[in-house]
């Protein structure tokens, strides 16, 4: 019996430049759907070295994946999280790349105060989504679940990549 149908079609994203903040799995996958994904190759607690990264790039879109930074957590680990993410929005921003923003959180049990970056994230996707619609920038917080498949997150990227992603700014979806 064949598995389900995939949700998302193959060259949905084609012509669609992607900066990722790291290139992870996630973002591989909307590759695989026809993107270009570019990393930013840029110490993101460097907002100089970040805002020079990003000028450089020809993306459109923008996903910061914070687990990475987050790492087990802790009071560090929750200033470097939210300062990178900060950097790398602000620096495409500047840079006026940006239409899409997509803010990956870490999942709740990622360490201590992963809520607290989770919280954080998705404060920043509402306040710059008002703040930055004038400019026709939408951004959005996704915050998976500890049972979050990597699959469903990255269909859930790669969605908000498509056009059908123009319709959301200013939320934080939560998966399970």
């Amino acid at each position: 019996m064949p598995g389900p149908a995939p949700i998302l079609r193959d060259g949905l994203l084609d012509g669609l430049t992607l900066l990722a903040a790291p290139r992870t799995p996630v973002t591989d996958a909307c590759a695989a759907l026809g993107a270009r994904v570019e990393a930013l190759e840029a110490d993101l607690l460097d907002e100089a070295a970040t805002l020079a990264a990003v000028e450089g790039s020809a993306a459109t879109m923008l996903v910061v994946d914070t687990a990475p930074l987050f790492g087990a957590g802790g009071e560090v680990a929750l200033r470097a999280a939210l300062d990178g993410a900060w950097s790398a929005v602000h620096a495409h921003f500047d840079a006026q790349r940006t239409e899409k923003v997509v803010l990956v959180a870490p999942p709740p049990g990622a360490g201590e105060l992963a809520g607290a970056l989770r919280a954080g994230l998705e404060n920043t996707a509402r306040t710059l989504s008002i703040e930055w619609a004038r400019h026709q920038i939408r951004i959005v917080a996704i915050l998976p679940g500890d049972a979050t498949d990597p699959g469903d997150l990255a269909q859930l990227v790669a969605y908000l990549a498509s056009p059908a992603g123009d319709y959301f700014s200013g939320c934080a979806l939560t998966l399970a």
